[in-house]
């Protein structure tokens, strides 16, 4: 059987660019017959890693980062894109900006067991449409257990020293190579696809990747 093709995604529960990249990419695998083809990795990043493990109003980080009365703005930029996704926010919902430390824990340790995926889809559906506090532990543990992990296990691996520095690392890592921000792609180990790009993008790319896979015809 032919190995699968990897194809790394780093990205934060916490950007909303990334839910919808996340969207785009997975009508593109549907569109262009690659859904079955390729084997995704999750890799933590931290847009805010200064940002109180409790959380801060969403109002008042935004109104600090892009300028007082920017949010509805910002928000309606993002609810033309992800219309055009398929992506739903509730922006009546999500009213904290939080910290997502833990959360990228918990999909890395759902990596473990390849529900990588299944966990950050969770993750996403929570706070972007759910308004739910993924920055929380009593929460995490909760959509843990709903996406079928032990209640236990799911608490250890939260509370697990060596996971919290793998990840840390993850994260060191990425901005080490250049990644400023995310979403961001590897595909095949060395082609970076940068943002939120369209399906028609990503069908250029499986094109370029598959046809540098094919064995070359010997020279005569």
């Amino acid at each position: 059987m032919q190995d699968k093709l990897p194809l790394a995604i780093v990205s934060d529960i916490a950007c909303p660019w990334c839910f919808i990249g996340k969207t785009r990419l997975e009508t593109a695998l549907e569109r262009y017959g690659m859904a079955e083809r390729v084997a995704i990795t999750w890799l933590p990043y931290e847009l805010n890693p200064e940002m109180p493990e409790e959380g801060m109003d969403r109002t008042r980080y935004l109104d600090g980062k892009f300028g007082p009365g920017r949010r509805k703005e910002i928000e309606l930029k993002l609810s033309e894109a992800a219309l055009e996704s398929g992506v739903t926010f509730n922006w009546a919902k999500v009213t904290k900006s939080v910290n997502t430390r833990l959360a990228h824990m918990l999909v890395a340790a759902a990596s473990t067991v390849q529900r990588g995926s299944d966990m950050t889809a969770a993750l996403f559906k929570a706070y972007w449409q759910d308004g739910r506090d993924v920055g929380d532990l009593e929460t995490l543990v909760g959509l843990a257990v709903e996406q079928g992990f032990d209640e236990q296990a799911a608490r250890d691996e939260l509370a697990n020293d060596e996971l919290r520095e793998t990840v840390i690392g993850l994260e060191n890592h990425a901005r080490e190579v250049g990644v400023t921000g995310v979403p961001f792609f590897i595909v095949d180990g060395k082609l970076a696809v940068s943002g939120a790009q369209p399906p028609d993008v990503w069908g250029q790319v499986f094109r370029q990747v598959l046809a540098a896979q094919q064995p070359q015809m010997p020279q005569f």
